[in-house]
């Protein structure tokens, strides 16, 4: 009997297969990730001794919780973990374990890919002690460590502020915080962000505790350049220099969306998430029969968000499946869920997507650095008379590295669209191609 498969052991993946599994349902839950938890809940390795509370502070408790539920199913369903999803066709997915070949054929399958940092590079971005924001954190929850002894943080987006409290918090040195937001566009969101009073205040509460032990805010402050030459020296913006030996940025979120694509899903434009993102119903059903959509994959919305769309989803396929659920449920969950949909409105006025970006990126800049295509190199291609992204990806081999646009595609298609003097959604977007992720020489096909 083919299985449900669930792709992410994040809050989504597990709240999705903890509902299966309360109606008879023994899941298949795959996630890349030795130990499951996601990035806001990634567990730390079993020798290391810090606490829940240290490492996630307030979240602590929905951590422990996130965790312990993961335990509790683990040896109740099919779960695989350090297992890449690199493709899907005709109701298969095909994966690596330990450098092991796999394929499993699916029933119905909910994606819950998560989300990775969006970024927009600046001169210098590509030096050893730059990360992006989610990359500090991984260091920082997973390796015990801080990516340097001086370090700046960037950017813009909630996550910005986390990561630098929670460096300070855990001892490390940093030096400045830079965003991009105006103050005053965070005060005009206040009455959007008082939906969810708990989550402001965690935000303020950050932000205050950053000032108060000394680490300098600059708001409205655009990073222009990262300095060094075998690393990282210091940054650059509105005219001022500051000494660091490695920076952290990223402008928000982006959602992983590939393996959606290689499944058939249609997608549509979200002004609010700046991006191309698979349709989706209010339970997570997407265009395609059998295929379920849950957490930040298919839009970003939080932790708690994905929780609870993870479990939406769940209903859905149980729904399909003909099995009996409660009723009153998916209406709960439903309107949870749009008031934190309402919620992220407020956020994307306190933290607005800085347009200017590429019009003021130069041509030097190295934009897809797998494949060292500069920002340049993409509008020679534009003025050549091609403006749809993939075209452009054809010709200059922009997002055709190993990250397969992960780190460039979005910034790419901002270039594109800035030269062409087209909005960004009538750009096209980047197709999603097998395999999602690099794939080792010599893996061990499984007979």
């Amino acid at each position: 009997m083919k299985p449900v498969v669930i792709v992410g052991a994040g809050p989504a993946g597990i709240s999705a297969a903890r509902t299966l599994l309360d109606h008879g349902i023994k899941a298949c839950l795959v996630d890349e990730s030795l130990r499951g938890g996601g990035q806001i809940y990634r567990r730390q390795p079993a020798n290391f001794q810090r606490t829940a509370k240290q490492i996630y502070g307030f979240e602590a408790r929905k951590a422990e919780a996130v965790h312990r539920t993961l335990d509790e199913l683990a040896p109740l369903i099919d779960y695989r973990p350090q297992t890449l999803v690199w493709n899907a066709e005709d109701g298969r997915l095909d994966m690596l374990n330990n450098g092991r070949a796999e394929s499993v054929e699916y029933a119905r399958i909910i994606v819950a890919t998560g989300a990775t940092d969006r970024i927009l590079p600046v001169p210098g971005w590509t030096l050893p002690g730059v990360y992006s924001l989610g990359a500090a954190q991984i260091a920082l929850k997973y390796q015990g460590c801080a990516i340097g002894e001086r370090v700046a943080f960037c950017g813009s987006g909630p996550l910005l502020y986390l990561v630098a409290y929670q460096y300070a918090k855990a001892g490390a040195q940093v030096v400045a915080v830079l965003d991009s937001a105006p103050f005053s566009a965070q005060c005009r969101a206040v009455p959007a962000l008082l939906r969810q009073p708990l989550t402001l205040a965690k935000g303020l509460y950050y932000r205050a505790w950053l000032t108060a032990h000394g680490v300098p805010v600059h708001q409205g402050a655009t990073l222009q350049q990262i300095d060094g030459e075998q690393r990282v020296r210091g940054i650059r913006w509105d005219q001022q220099v500051l000494e660091c030996d490695a920076v952290g940025f990223a402008h928000a979120l982006r959602s992983e969306t590939q393996l959606a694509d290689l499944l058939g899903c249609e997608f549509a434009w979200s002004a609010l998430n700046r991006a191309w993102l698979p349709q989706r119903d209010g339970a997570g059903r997407s265009s395609v029969s059998d295929v379920y959509l849950a957490g930040d994959g298919a839009g970003i919305m939080g932790a708690d968000a994905a929780a609870m769309a993870g479990e939406r989803a769940a209903l859905a396929v149980l729904e399909d499946s003909g099995i009996a659920i409660d009723h009153r449920r998916p209406a709960e969950l439903e309107q949870q869920l749009a008031a934190i949909q309402r919620f992220r409105h407020g956020l994307e006025t306190a933290f607005p997507f800085p347009e200017n970006w590429a019009a003021q990126a130069p041509d030097a800049l190295i934009l897809c650095r797998c494949e060292e295509v500069s920002v340049g190199d993409v509008r020679a291609v534009v003025d050549e008379g091609h403006w749809e992204i993939n075209r452009v990806k054809a010709y200059c081999r922009v997002g055709m590295g190993r990250c397969q646009g992960r780190m460039c595609g979005l910034a790419a298609a901002e270039i594109v669209a800035e030269r062409s003097g087209r909005a960004v959604e009538n750009v096209g977007r980047l197709r999603g191609q097998a395999p999602i992720k690099p794939l080792p020489f010599g893996v061990e096909v499984q007979p």
